[in-house]
Order: structure tokens, then C-alpha cells, then sequence
């Protein structure tokens, strides 16, 4: 079926809100199938999408997502782990099954209109995703350009099954919280020969907050053959994590000037145990940090609480974060700024278990100094080499740093089992 068969109710190409209604009503009435997108500029509002349906946006096709709040009517959602109502998806599909988005052609969010109205304070709610499944089954998106995301760009919220390979993902440096890809309380994720460069996280996995209601863990994901430039880290575990995550494999991918390069966050309160991560064939070049682990994150509610950046012992209970069983195997890191690696645990919860083999970092004695990690005292660094608090079995013996000022590993009296 073409979306053009329906151009008698795009308003004179004006808007095809209702053309692509119409012909998704279509679709549904005979059980599913194929909507094709031509080559054009299609303005339009959010478009929902149906069990067993393809979306196929051809080569030379923009869907241009409306500037128009009142565009975009609220759906009960969730943003950074709150549950609450949000301005609806560009692309969204609720409690479906077998659903793929394809082509080489364009989804424009035109996130500009959404950013300014965030920095005047003028959002009620929380900004629409570009492309978001909620609580899908069977779900693959591929090969087609997302650029200018309102907020994050795609977000699959308690999928399974769910392949994405080939996108090319691109929003500026300065926009807002428009990470590339967050699967968030999924199982069983493929994300595969993406190129990601964005204004936030390229990849960040998520599994709920403390205001989570039924908090799913993020598990069996892998990221594969992906290329991420820029962003403040390339793959990212958190910051919200309340559900767990586990089963994490991060292979042949390359990292070009992100902030960070691989990069745990999570805080107090917010539980969830981090395991059973593998990181394995990884270049990067120009990343400030190659490897940051810290539970002491700031950044969004609660974050500088006194009791989250408390830097003494505290109780061990259900909202305590656990990271352990990290590997990371024949990574090549270049041109590095602020350090080579900083892992920051808590004092009764340390970082546990963490070896690398067959990594180099080389130091960038030009780069200029920087901040590894989002966290309150956390000191600005040039050239070190691994900084550790509050860390056990770390076993450091497969790891070269060249260029480094100052010790290769900097390490107090709170880490244990240095190796």
C-alpha cells in the first residue's frame, strides 16, 4: 500500500496526519502489511503504528515531524525511569507484536521547536521521543536516518525481541537529552552497524528508577559493528539501572571524541545490580576517559542529595547499586584527555571484579584537562592513568598506558585486590 493512495486527506500535502491514519486503519482491518512511503517531504503529527505492520520509508522520503505542541496529543509514558504523561512519540507503537520500520529514507523530529521550548520552560511534559515501542514483541528498525530527535531518539520501553541494525542517527552537539539509542527494561536486543552521533549518550541501557513502578531488568543485549562519534559517553549503563542490568556484550565498535567511552552511572537509592558485562574488539580515539564506573552520578532528581554524595559507609540495603563482573578484552585506545580509566564505588558496595587484558591507552599530552565523571568533587585531570576508589579484584595486569603523568594506576587505601 503507498501512503500516496491517501493524499486526498493530507491537505494539500500540507499534513498527513490523517492520510497516514487512514491508511494504518486500512492496514488493521485486513490483519497487517506494508506502508510505503515514496520519495517527498511528508509533514505530519505522531504516527502510530499496529501489530504485524511495516513501515517502509523509501530512499529520498522525510517524514518532518510537526513544531507544534498541540500536534502532539499525551500518552501515559515514562521519562529518565518517572511514569507520567508525555507528549506522544513521532513513531510509537503500545503493546504490539511483529512491527518493522525500514528504508533509507528519513524521520526529521525537527527538534529544534522542542529544545527552545524546553530552555524557556515552557513544557508541561516531558518531550516526544522520536521513535518509542512500548511494551512490543518482534520489533526491528533499520537502515533508515533519524536526525533532530525532540528528545531521545529511539527508546524501546519494556520490549523483547527487538533488532535494530543500520541506522544513522545524527542530532547536534548542544541539543538536549537526545541520546541515539535506550533500550530501557528490554530483553533481547541486538543493536547492530549503527553510526550514532548526538547531543547525549550514543547507546544508553536502562532498567527504571526508584519511581519505577515494577522496574524490569535490561538483559541479554548486544551491540555490535557501531561507530559513535561525539556524545558524553558511546555505550552507557544507566543511570537508571533499579531493575538491573545484565548480560551485556559491547563487540567491534568504534569511538571517535565521546566525552567517555564505555560508562557506568548510578547513584544511592537507586539499587539494581550491574553484571556480567563483556567488552571485547573496541578502538577509540579523542575520548576524554575510555572507561568510567561511578556511583556517586549527580545529574538528574536527587542526585546531590547529602546522603547520595555522602563519601562514607552506609547501610547496605534494597536501593543499594552493585556493579561486578566487568571484562574488557583487546581495546585500543588513542589520543586520550583526562585519564585512562575511573572507577569510583561506594565504600560499603566497591566496584567488584573487573579485568582487563590486552588493552592500551596512549595520553594526549595536547588534549586539554577534563572531567572523567559527573560527580561532586571529582577532580580534573590531564594525562593520569587509572584512578580508583572503592574498588576489589581489579586485575590491571593486561593493561599498557603510555603517556601517562604520574602513576599508571592511582589507587588509596579503600581498593583492594589491585592486580
Amino acid at each position: 500500500m503507498l501512503l500516496t493512495e491517501y493524499a486526498a486527506f493530507s491537505c494539500g500535502g500540507a499534513d498527513w496526519s490523517r492520510a497516514f491514519s487512514e491508511a494504518v486503519a486500512a492496514l488493521k482491518a485486513q490483519g497487517g502489511g506494508v506502508l510505503t512511503v515514496p520519495a517527498g517531504v511528508y509533514p505530519t503529527g505522531p504516527i502510530e503504528l499496529i501489530s504485524h505492520m511495516t513501515l517502509e520509508v523509501l530512499s529520498g522520503a522525510e517524514l518532518r515531524f510537526h513544531q507544534d505542541l498541540n500536534a502532539f496529543p499525551l500518552v501515559d509514558l515514562e521519562f529518565e525511569g518517572i511514569p507520567g504523561p508525555g507528549y506522544k512519540p513521532c513513531l510509537y507503537a503500545k503493546n504490539a507484536e511483529d512491527i518493522t520500520v525500514t528504508g533509507y529514507g528519513t524521520l526529521n523530529g525537527q527538534g529544534d521547536y522542542w529544545w527552545q521550548q524546553l530552555r524557556e520552560k515552557k513544557l508541561a511534559h516531558p518531550r516526544p521521543y522520536l521513535v518509542c515501542f512500548d511494551g512490543c514483541t518482534d520489533v526491528r528498525l533499520e537502515n533508515v536516518k533519524l536526525t533532530q530527535s525532540p528528545c531521545w531518539t529511539v527508546h524501546p520501553l519494556r520490549c523483547e525481541n527487538v533488532v535494530i541494525r543500520g541506522l544513522r542517527i545524527k542530532n547536534p552537539a548542544d541539543s538536549p537529552n537526545t541520546d541515539g539509542i535506550d533500550p530501557d527494561g528490554c530483553r533481547n536486543v541486538r543493536i547492530l552497524d549503527c553510526t550514532i552521533d548526538v547531543g547525549d549518550d550514543c547507546i544508553a541501557i536502562k532498567s527504571g528508577t526508584e519511581d519505577t513502578v515494577n522496574a524490569l531488568p535490561c538483559e541479554n543485549i548486544i551491540i555490535e559493528g557501531c561507530h559513535f562519534l561525539h556524545g558524553h559517553g558511546g555505550v552507557v549503563l544507566g543511570s537508571e539501572m533499579s531493575g538491573g542490568v545484565r548480560n551485556v556484550l559491547v563487540s567491534s565498535c568504534v569511538f571517535i571524541e565521546t566525552d567517555r567511552g564505555v560508562r557506568l552511572k548510578t547513584r544511592r537509592g537507586r539499587g539494581g545490580e550491574v553484571a556480567g558485562v563483556q567488552l571485547d574488539n573496541l578502538l577509540m580515539e579523542k575520548v576524554m576517559c575510555p572507561f568510567v564506573f561511578n556511583m556517586y552520578y549527580f545529574c538528574g532528581k536527587g542526585g546531590k542529595l547529602p546522603e547520595v554524595q555522602d563519601r562514607n559507609p552506609r547501610p547496605v540495603g534494597e536501593g543499594t547499586p552493585k556493579l561486578r563482573d566487568v571484562r574488557i578484552f583487546n581495546v585500543t585506545a588513542r589520543k586520550c584527555g583526562a585519564c585512562a580509566g575511573f572507577f569510583f564505588g561506594l565504600p560499603e558496595q566497591p566496584v567488584e571484579g573487573v579485568t582487563l587484558s590486552n588493552v592500551q591507552v596512549e595520553m594526549d599530552e595536547e588534549a586539554a584537562p577534563g572531567l572523567p565523571a559527573m560527580m561532586s568533587g571529582c577532580p580534573e585531570m590531564k594525562g593520569a592513568g587509572f584512578y580508583l576508589r572503592n574498588a576489589r579484584r581489579v586485575d590491571l595486569s593486561g593493561v599498557r598506558v603510555l603517556g601517562v603523568n604520574g602513576p599508571v594506576c592511582d589507587a588509596d587505601e579503600s581498593v583492594q585486590g589491585i592486580s
